[in-house]
């Protein structure tokens, strides 16, 4: 077994109850997990400060001084033990409200100590609660000063005694039992060329590192590391698969996509949906399954080119079908598509949870005898009952809506996987993109279609609402129509439905009747009665709608030219892109106005500048990759995705791009990797193939 399999529980100092804490705390199970918890700060124990002298702020600071007494205080509950240290220009309390009587039998009186701990003040008195303490005689034989690792930790674990202190020593008493030994897994060549440090030295500077440069060179070789193997692993999977997952080969694009194209079609496509056709047209005639990620703005034309690669699995004798998180989605995709098929002989049906049971059955006997050629739907397509004759391509439209599990069950609906086609109207910045879907082909739609005006964004406060209330008058006196949109964070939220009520109530005021139309839109209402509340605003039967995040995708109302978003700093930069985009889908100016109140926090104002900004969503992204970090920004789904060790991939854009590069490079020349240099690097893939761990580096 390897060493670094070891539980915690056998290292010198921890035992079975503090390895039970960092299992549940932290995670760390073994060596391998201790060696790899790096610090995320670290603080320079080479100067002192003079208690005669102290700021008044509650930094961590570090003081040198004797021990003149030693006293315990009653209090309601127990009692607190303190010492007083004192120096040449004053005195400081050091405090203790657990385990006094183990502390007090460690301190000496009139002997030196060095203090190290985050300073409290209360009125003119400064304390120190539970510092590290450590006498100077010790201090000084071991060479503190320098740079000190401080490790994350939480509020049970200094509760139950496991302090930074305690984690320190653990890191020393692991080295000390793994000797320092580190097999070096990165090919010799890619060490050189990077002018990456050895990987002993690497993980000896990144927790015990004596001064800045040490540091900075163990960090950034362990982030190549994490990276390049993040890199090494999605490429290998893209190849194993393109190896070994075959597909059906849709050999022929025939009469009824030809005729679709000449004839049907109601726009000449962008260059940007030609050559993403293109792309996906190539990756279907291979005989090799397509994994293929499709990226497109708000209004870039996603939809057209789905039903056109649908249509090619037609051609071919093959189904297909569009599979969309939301009811309102997939109704909006079948009008779409339907509309388009008009005037073709391609059969197409909408199933949902709505769906009614004399229909289901219709529409389940018509998919198994192949008299239907495309399905759209909803999670009920996942359904066991829903069997295809002979599912070719399965498009999934705002994908990371769906869990993998959710995913895999198409895979499972044919003898040979379908193709994949997903789909995601939320730009994704490179690097998320890189390091989520490597694995995956990446295409991207980046430009409008012609004739579409950018969508002039402002942002207004609660002090203006009068001035915008006109200007909602004067554009539907133009015959346009107006959203309203209310943040609702979760659907049983009182407040927030409150919020919508209200907003209502003042509306109607506002907008009376018989002269205007309200229509209202929310999470609680039933299916039919929302979908009667769209038809009616669709129909131009009323001019404003006031809804929840409801219509953040899939409703169409090319009429619609204005976007007012009430409470706007509450939402995120991607939804607030995402509802912009319900509007400026027509060939008249659209605009969006963002309300907020007066008291609003930095990344608030950021957030709204940005949308004032750019229509650019690729651009709004990657801010909001900035602001809210890769986990957040994927959601709870993709949470798992990207718990890094020390990588970050706001802040080492740069490193990640060179890491893809080299592994990149690595596989075109050795896919295998049978050369000599790539022996560690290939055992150390085995390691985490083996543990499916893809986001841990091994050593």
């Amino acid at each position: 077994m390897n060493k670094l399999d070891t539980g915690i529980e056998y290292l010198k100092g921890i035992g079975p109850n503090r390895a039970q804490l960092l299992r549940e705390e932290l995670g760390i199970r073994t060596y391998h997990d201790l060696l790899h918890f790096f610090p995320n700060r670290y603080v320079d124990r080479s100067q002192f400060h003079s208690l005669g002298q102290l700021a008044r702020n509650s930094a961590e600071i570090q003081i040198k001084g004797r021990l003149i007494q030693i006293k315990n205080i009653p209090q309601k509950r127990g009692s607190r033990l303190v010492a007083i240290l004192e120096d040449q220009q004053g005195q400081i309390e050091l405090v203790w409200f657990r385990g006094q009587q183990w502390i007090q039998d460690q301190l000496r009186l009139e002997t030196d100590y060095v203090a190290f701990g985050r300073l409290n003040w209360y009125g003119n008195k400064v304390s120190m609660p539970h510092p590290e303490l450590t006498p100077m005689s010790h201090f000084e034989k071991n060479a503190f000063l320098g740079l000190h690792p401080i490790y994350p930790s939480t509020e049970k674990l200094l509760q139950r005694g496991v302090s930074q202190k305690v984690i320190k020593q653990a890191q020393h008493q692991l080295f000390q039992t793994l000797t320092g030994k580190f097999s070096e897994s990165l090919p010799k060549i890619l060490i050189q060329k990077q002018q990456l440090i050895d990987k002993n030295s690497a993980y000896r500077y990144i927790h015990f590192p004596e001064n800045h440069q040490q540091l900075s060179a163990a960090q950034y070789r362990l982030k190549f590391e994490e990276l390049f193997f993040i890199q090494m692993q999605l490429l290998q999977k893209k190849i194993m698969r393109k190896q070994q997952i075959k597909g059906y080969p849709f050999q022929k694009v025939g009469a009824v996509f030809n005729q679709f194209y000449k004839n049907a079609l109601p726009f000449s496509l962008t260059d940007a949906q030609k050559r993403v056709l293109k792309e996906i047209r190539k990756d279907l005639g291979t005989g090799i399954q397509m994994n293929r990620l499709l990226q497109g703005d708000v209004g870039s034309g996603k939809t057209i080119i789905a039903l056109m690669s649908m249509l090619i699995g037609v051609d071919n004798g093959f189904q297909a079908c569009l599979m969309a998180p939301t009811e309102i989605l997939a109704q909006q995709h079948f009008n779409s598509l339907q509309e388009f098929l008009k005037n073709t002989t391609v059969r197409i049906a909408l199933l949902t949870g709505s769906t009614k049971k004399s229909e289901r059955i219709l529409l389940h006997e018509a998919l198994e005898n192949g008299s239907l050629d495309l399905l759209v739907g909803t999670h009920a397509l996942l359904e066991d009952k829903v069997q295809f004759a002979n599912l070719g391509l399965a498009i999934i439209d705002e994908q990371h809506r769906f869990g993998v599990a959710q995913r895999a069950k198409l895979w499972r609906k044919n003898k040979l996987p379908p193709h994949i086609l997903v789909m995601t109207a939320t730009p994704i910045p490179r690097t998320l993109a890189m390091s989520l879907y490597g694995d995956l082909d990446i295409s991207v739609i980046d430009s409008l279609p012609p004739g579409r005006k950018p969508i002039k964004t402002v942002w207004r406060r609660d002090s203006n609402r009068l001035q915008v209330f006109q200007f909602i008058k004067e554009e539907i006196q133009k015959g346009r129509q107006v959203y309203v949109v209310y943040p609702l964070i979760e659907e049983s939220e009182k407040m927030d439905y409150k919020d919508l009520m209200d907003g209502y109530a003042s509306l109607q005021r506002s907008f009376p009747r018989p002269n205007y139309q309200i229509s209202i839109v929310h999470g609680r209402m039933k299916p039919d009665a929302k979908e009667y509340e769209m038809q009616r605003f669709l129909k131009n039967q009323t001019q404003i709608m006031i809804a929840t995040t409801v219509i953040e995708v899939g409703v169409n109302v090319p009429n619609a030219s204005v976007m007012v978003i009430e409470s706007a700093e509450r939402f995120g930069l991607s939804q607030l892109h995402q509802l912009r985009g319900r509007v400026g889908r027509g060939n008249t100016q659209s605009y969006c106005i963002l309300m907020s109140g007066d008291k609003l926090s930095e990344d608030s104002r950021t957030r709204l500048d940005t949308m004032v900004r750019t229509n650019d969503g690729f651009e709004i992204a990657e801010v909001d990759l900035k602001l809210r970090g890769p986990g957040d920004l994927m959601g709870t789904q993709q949470s798992g995705v990207l718990q890094l060790h020390i990588a970050n991939l706001v802040k080492d854009q740069d490193l990640l791009q060179q890491a893809r590069t080299w592994a990149q490079n690595i596989l075109s020349a050795d896919p295998n990797l049978q050369q000599n240099d790539h022996q560690g690097l290939k055992t150390a893939l085995q390691g985490l193939t083996q543990n499916k761990a893809i986001w841990n580096f091994i050593s």
